[in-house]
């Protein structure tokens, strides 16, 4: 009889090591865009925040053509959750201009992050000035796909002049400013976080200047989604400060994503905000709150988080 119990024991035992062993985390995916901008680190440090802190969960960061792919990508299926922007998320859902191939979508906010800022930027001694100096120029204007394009065209429009009026290069943000720097391109653009790591690289080498807008307050009654951002000229030793168009980025998922899942990535950021600052330079710029004022409605499970 005592045997038979130790037999029973050291079986019960085996099970529950057996448990623990087929009990894995289940792999979450967040696009980003490609490396040089800030959406590829903010979420390197995102999935680091949920692999430590979302029980049964981790995440990696996929490189992606960005903010206007981003939504396609988690549309179909292809990442859980990813980054984009206020203006893009509203238009994904509408199904409208460079998602009318896709239709509607049914993407739910996760939260608000930091800042993008159209970063349109030249040589200090370039004889470029303003957006109507570009005429005829070879401009670096970010990956295909990217959220830098139509931006970019947005801001061509307000002065007369469409993408036919300059030579476009489709190159990622840190490609795109190394060939500004060794005079290759005329300009370099990126929708991006700042400090831009792509630009800091460049300013290594080259004296740098902004692009201005021939009219801000013409720019901000068109398109209302948009924020003027002042850039210090310390930023990047510029010879001005950089007055310059901005967007508030986000944290988008599908409706159909598993709301306990989507609960366990909030919290796992905005509990350890703190911490997120000390691993990113651009969280600093995250105000939580703000979650609760994005233009598309918040996914129930980070409307848990948010409302509680």
């Amino acid at each position: 009889m005592k045997s038979m119990k130790l037999h029973i024991a050291a079986a019960a035992v085996a099970a529950v090591g057996l448990s623990a062993v087929s009990v894995q985390a289940e792999e979450l995916r967040i696009g980003t865009a490609s490396q040089g901008g800030a959406f590829y680190p903010v979420g390197q440090a995102i999935s680091t925040l949920v692999g430590k802190y979302a029980d049964g969960l981790t995440m990696v960061p996929v490189v992606t053509g960005g903010s206007v792919q981003n939504p396609k990508l988690v549309n179909k299926g292809e990442v859980d959750i990813a980054i984009t922007n206020n203006n893009l998320s509203v238009l994904a859902n509408k199904g409208v201009a460079m998602y009318k191939k896709d239709g509607k979508m049914n993407l739910r906010a996760v939260g608000s992050l930091h800042f993008s800022i159209l970063h349109m930027m030249t040589l200090k001694s370039s004889s470029i000035n303003t957006i109507a100096d570009l005429k005829g120029k070879k401009v670096a204007m970010g990956p295909a796909g990217g959220g830098t394009t139509p931006f970019l065209k947005q801001v061509l429009g307000l002065h007369g002049m469409t993408l036919k009026d300059i030579v476009p290069s489709f190159l990622s943000y840190n490609d795109g400013f190394a060939q500004l720097a060794d005079g290759n391109v005329d300009a370099a653009f990126a929708l991006s976080g700042y400090p831009s790591g792509a630009v800091m690289q460049a300013r290594v080498t080259k004296e740098l200047k902004f692009i201005k807008l021939a009219d801000m307050k013409k720019a901000l009654a068109k398109y209302k989604n948009y924020n003027e951002v002042v850039l210090p000229k310390s930023v990047y030793k510029t010879p001005e400060d950089g007055r310059v168009l901005g967007v508030k980025n986000m944290l988008i998922t599908d409706v159909k994503a598993d709301p306990e899942n989507i609960y366990k990535i909030a919290k796992a950021i905005y509990d350890h905000l703190g911490e997120f600052k000390k691993i990113n330079a651009y969280a600093k710029q995250i105000v939580p709150s703000e979650s609760l004022k994005l233009k598309i409605p918040l996914h129930p499970g980070a409307a848990r988080y948010f409302k509680k």
